[in-house]
């Protein structure tokens, strides 16, 4: 699984994908992560991409010639074409990510192309240009694509075989509940005791599996 991220700020992602999960995931190579700024593919000596919207407002707009550019950069560079191809589009007014599609990328596509916005957005003429995905992490703006892009890149690699070594740690394949408990059984805070519940100590498999099943 590749993903191939279309931002200015290709640096934001550095933290998140050097840790933990992720970082040895790219190490193992169960997924790839490439980058490509628009600014690299400008004809402005300054690298200018962005530029006032028509019809008035504030903030400004990156250009759509560049980001173009960097798609079909990312285009170009991917082998095997025909075991698909997704490009996301992330929009505040895009349909809701979930665990249904990220499944459903993860099943159909090779290669995952994410686009990051900025500032006022993308010159929107790109949508005709290529077919995209439309995609909202959730009903808020933020102030730029790549903190929703890292939430995509995590939401589909923890889906791909071997990256989180066991297939039963992605939730959605076992009985789990959003409540977990560990050792110690009891613990004391400022005078007060703290409890695992009991349906938890009592071995009995199917009320556990009940207990698990309450917020389903």
């Amino acid at each position: 699984m590749t993903f191939h991220i279309v931002t200015l700020f290709p640096k934001a992602f550095d933290s998140y994908l050097n840790e933990s999960i992720l970082k040895r995931a790219i190490k193992d190579r169960k997924i790839k992560v490439r980058f490509y700024n628009p600014r690299d593919f400008t004809k402005d000596k300054w690298r200018r991409i962005d530029r006032k919207p028509f019809g008035g407002g504030p903030g400004m707009v990156i250009e759509a010639v560049p980001v173009i550019k960097a798609v079909a950069k990312a285009t170009a560079g991917i082998k095997n074409k025909e075991l698909g191809i997704k490009i996301v589009w992330l929009s505040p007014g895009g349909k809701q990510f979930t665990n249904q599609y990220a499944e459903k990328v993860r099943k159909s596509s090779s290669d995952i192309i994410i686009i990051c916005g900025r500032y006022e957005g993308i010159d929107s003429r790109i949508k005709k240009v290529f077919k995209v995905d439309e995609i909202s992490v959730g009903p808020y703006v933020l102030t730029g694509g790549e903190l929703p892009a890292m939430i995509i890149i995590d939401a589909i690699s923890r889906r791909v075989p071997g990256v989180l070594g066991d297939n039963l740690s992605v939730e959605e394949n076992r009985v789990s509940s959003h409540d977990v408990y560990t050792r110690p059984e009891i613990f004391e805070y400022k005078g007060k005791k703290y409890k695992v519940p009991k349906v938890l100590l009592s071995g009995h498999h199917k009320k556990i599996e009940e207990w698990k099943k309450r917020y389903k």
